[in-house]
């Protein structure tokens, strides 16, 4: 029961992290006309931001998942490794959608998830 409790918890912070930051953060953030223009456009700058400020939930959310399979008795490295090629697929989404794939990191990200999961299945 602790664990779980704890699990719910880690998620919670991550879902308040999110909501909370975009609306009192990111917003007024965004307002303000002296942002950089990196890679010729504000547009570029505020979806990194916005992506890397919404990844860490992502990471939250998986420790949240990692916290409540450890609960139903011990993990397992497969699982483990599953779990965080997951997380590492779904972190290449946000740069994907955030900045239209421009920010890189999506490659890295589509990478890892990949080999987690192709290592996952050999261990």
């Amino acid at each position: 029961m602790l664990l779980t409790l704890a699990a719910l918890l880690i998620f919670l912070t991550g879902l308040a992290h999110s909501w909370l930051g975009e609306r009192y953060l990111l917003r007024r953030l965004f307002k303000h006309e002296n942002l950089p223009a990196l890679l010729g456009s504000t547009a570029f700058t505020t979806g990194t931001l916005r992506f890397v400020w919404h990844l860490l939930t992502l990471v939250w959310w998986a420790l949240a998942a990692l916290v409540l399979l450890a609960a139903q008795g011990p993990l397992q490295t497969r699982l483990v490794l599953q779990v965080f090629s997951g997380l590492a697929a779904l972190s290449a989404l946000f740069p994907l959608v955030f900045t239209r794939g421009r920010h890189l990191s999506w490659l890295a990200f589509l990478a890892i998830a990949l080999l987690l999961w192709l290592g996952a299945g050999k261990t």
